[in-house]
C-alpha cells in the first residue's frame, strides 16, 4: 500500500519561503517519479515539477524559485519554495508516477497541504 503524507504548509508573507515535505511509504522515492502539484482556488490542479533519478522538470512559473529534492534515507521528497508570491497560494500535493510509453501516469496522491501567501 502506497501512502504519501505532505506537511510544511502554512501562512507566509510575499517574498518569503517554505519547504514542503512528502513522506512516502510503500514506494521508494529514489527510484520513483515524484511530482508536486497544486490547486489554487477556482483553478484546475497543475503540476509544478517532478524529480526522477538525477533529473527533474519545473514549469516556467516556478522555475528558479522552487527546488524539488529528496532524502533517500528518510524516503521523503521536498519542495523548497522561495520568493513566494500571492499567486502561489494553493493546496499542494505530492504524487508518485510511472513512465508509460513516454508519458507519466500519476498513480498515488497525498492529502495535500495548504500554502497561503499574503501580500
Amino acid at each position: 500500500q502506497v501512502q504519501l503524507v505532505e506537511s510544511g504548509g502554512g501562512l507566509v508573507q510575499a517574498g518569503g519561503s517554505l519547504r514542503l515535505s512528502c513522506a512516502a511509504s510503500g514506494r521508494t522515492v529514489s527510484t520513483s517519479i515524484m511530482g508536486w502539484f497544486r490547486r489554487a482556488p477556482g483553478k484546475e490542479r497543475e503540476m509544478i515539477g517532478y524529480i526522477f533519478g538525477p533529473g527533474g522538470y519545473y514549469v516556467p512559473s516556478v522555475k528558479g524559485r522552487f527546488t524539488i529534492s529528496r532524502d533517500n534515507a528518510k524516503n521523503t521528497v521536498y519542495v523548497q519554495m522561495n520568493s513566494l508570491e500571492p499567486e502561489d497560494t494553493a493546496v499542494y500535493y505530492c504524487a508518485v508516477g510511472r513512465n508509460i510509453a513516454g508519458s507519466i501516469t500519476w498513480d498515488y496522491w497525498g492529502q495535500g497541504t495548504q500554502v497561503t501567501v499574503s501580500s
